[in-house]
């Protein structure tokens, strides 16, 4: 099993119980999911939730699994899926519940943690349409290759080309016009 990029391999020995290999999985990959599930979603409990329901969707198929060097893989699935339904559960509400703010509750320390290009770089990700917010996120915080994107969001290589062109170029004009 590896850990993404650049990460050392993980042998799973023989005798080693089905859990413990789980248990190393969850150690490496917490991080990692959380930061693109932030990254989707751009709610920190939010996110959490979407990557505790992927990985106990994992745990609960842990046994079943024909290659758990997939693992990885699988997980980024879920999470993007997961923060799919999230966003789309979010619009109906609005859409129905006639909320009168769309801004999630910042954390008590948000203003610490967070400098004011980082802001308004998370703002203008919240402007663009959902498929180039995915394909940005998963190519520039996870690194991820225009094939890997593709295999996660369901898209063509070519399309995940065209949705990063095209989300840059919104962003480039979100942020005032620099390349």
């Amino acid at each position: 099993m590896t850990s993404g990029r650049g990460g050392a391999e993980k042998v799973i020995h023989v005798g080693e119980s089905p859990t413990a290999s789980f248990d190393a999985l969850y150690e490496q990959q917490w991080w990692p999911m959380l930061r693109v599930a932030v990254g989707l979603v751009d709610d920190r409990a939010s996110a959490e939730d979407v990557v505790q329901d992927a990985f106990a969707a994992l745990f609960r198929r842990w046994d079943t699994l024909r290659d758990p060097a997939a693992a990885t893989a699988y997980l980024r699935t879920s999470v993007v899926n997961a923060a799919r339904s999230t966003l789309r559960r979010r619009g109906v509400a609005r859409r129905h519940l006639h909320l009168t703010t769309a801004d999630p509750v910042e954390d008590a320390d948000h203003s610490s943690l967070r400098s004011a290009e980082h802001h308004e770089l998370r703002h203008a990700l919240r402007t663009l349409p959902q498929r180039q917010r995915e394909v940005l996120t998963l190519r520039y915080l996870t690194e991820m290759s225009d094939s890997d994107i593709a295999a996660t969001t369901g898209l063509s290589p070519s399309g995940v080309r065209s949705a990063a062109s095209r989300g840059l170029t919104a962003l480039r004009s979100t942020i005032g016009g620099q390349s």
